[in-house]
């Protein structure tokens, strides 16, 4: 039996690449490292209770990835308490790293982001954090790493270079070449068989000392010939969660909605909403249901929103998902509000629950995400979809079994 891929997960969150990862049953985690504690603690439960891990505390290193030199050999402080650091983790279970997975927060590349700040980002600290990313690659010199982020990426300039140059010319110094042209990198889970919306790059760095010959042709192949192999119809909204517990209006004077009937599935739990948030989403769900239409246009929504608010957005607010279509984006906004992911039954008349974003993001129902809902709707909307893990996986072993 071949033996498994050894991994390091960076800015894991609550795992979705360590998911993927895990459950195409080649690779093998070593080190998990976020400083979001509640998204740790759900990984560290999910590598105990489902992938067998007896020491999964050991393996998940909870400190900011900033303090790079301290995370690799050890720090000491009020916050994050003690560790011996990732290095002597690393080397008590062998030393060999195969390959290195994570995606620095993508809210500083976003173009959302970059609209909403007065700065455009360029003065956003995580900016910079694929430097910190660096630093562990450079320093465990994996086989190759996978670098997951968003498509703002690629035109993301907080400096006088663009952020893709800055990081294409800080791994080629460090041995590791990437595609030129990383518009070949650009994926939608949806093609995936993900029933969301959701364009990441998907940036593969070889090491230069055991991929040879030609690495952009290396490249390319991964890209349109490994992964994109991987492809799957388009699964909708309705296709993901339409056999999941429904809701109705509560009537019990301290909750808005209260789920029909008894449910074992953990985190469908219906958040709060108030009487004139139910009324506008049982009347958008409605005006789909009807086909009438009314609100078609984004200032359709802005008007109506500045109508019931009192308030303006230069952003339209509502979005009620479609049963026959894969879902807008799941974002970790969703924590603030759900009032672009209304669900689509208007008896139902209210936001998507967590279980229902992790649907949609491709968990599994026995995946258990700890915390308030407010952290658990920031966890899942900051995941890499599973499923989309795991078909990078299998992509990167057929891969790595021709060229190696």
């Amino acid at each position: 039996m071949k033996k498994k891929l050894k991994t390091i997960d960076l800015f894991s969150g609550c795992g979705g690449l360590t998911e993927g990862f895990e459950s195409s049953g080649l690779f093998s985690t070593l080190g998990i490292v976020e400083w979001d504690k509640p998204s740790l603690s759900s990984l560290v439960n999910r590598l105990n209770t489902k992938w067998g891990y007896e020491n999964a505390n050991e393996m998940a290193l909870l400190f900011d990835m900033q303090r790079t030199d301290e995370l690799l050999n050890g720090w000491s402080d009020v916050k994050f308490g003690k560790n011996n650091g990732l290095k002597k983790l690393i080397k008590n279970q062998g030393g060999k790293v195969d390959i290195i997975v994570g995606g620095p927060p993508c809210q500083a590349y976003s173009i959302a982001g970059r609209i909403r700040d007065k700065n455009g980002m360029k003065n956003d600290y995580r900016n910079f954090l694929f430097e910190t990313y660096l630093k562990v690659v450079e320093e465990f010199k994996p086989k190759l790493f996978v670098f997951e982020n968003v498509l703002g990426l690629l035109s993301a300039k907080p400096a006088e270079e663009r952020i893709e140059v800055l990081i294409r010319n800080s791994f080629d110094k460090i041995g590791y070449t990437i595609i030129d042209d990383l518009k070949k990198a650009a994926f939608d889970v949806s093609d995936f068989g993900v029933p969301q919306c959701r364009k990441r790059l998907v940036i593969i760095g070889l090491n230069n000392s055991y991929f040879k010959g030609d690495k952009q042709r290396i490249l390319s192949d991964f890209y349109e010939n490994f992964l994109s192999k991987y492809k799957a119809p388009k699964m909708t909204v309705g296709e993901a969660i339409f056999d999941l517990p429904k809701m109705r209006i509560a009537t019990d004077g301290k909750n808005s909605h209260e789920v029909i009937g008894n449910t074992f599935i953990k985190n469908h739990i219906p958040r709060y909403h108030s009487e004139r948030d139910i009324k506008i989403f049982k009347e958008l769900a409605e005006d789909i249901t009807r086909k009438e239409r009314k609100y078609k246009t984004v200032n359709d929504l802005k008007k109506l929103y500045t109508e019931t608010t009192g308030k303006s957005s230069t952003v339209h607010k509502y979005h009620v998902l479609d049963f026959n279509k894969p879902s807008n984006t799941i974002v970790a906004h969703l924590y603030k509000d759900g009032l672009r992911h209304i669900h689509p039954d208007p008896k139902q008349a209210r936001s998507i629950t967590a279980r229902e974003a992790a649907r949609l993001q491709s968990f599994p129902d026995d995946f258990e995400f700890l915390g308030s809902m407010g952290d658990q709707y920031k966890m899942i909307g900051n995941a890499v979809p599973p499923l989309f893990a795991k078909k990078i996986a299998l992509a990167i072993n057929n891969f790595m079994n021709k060229y190696l």
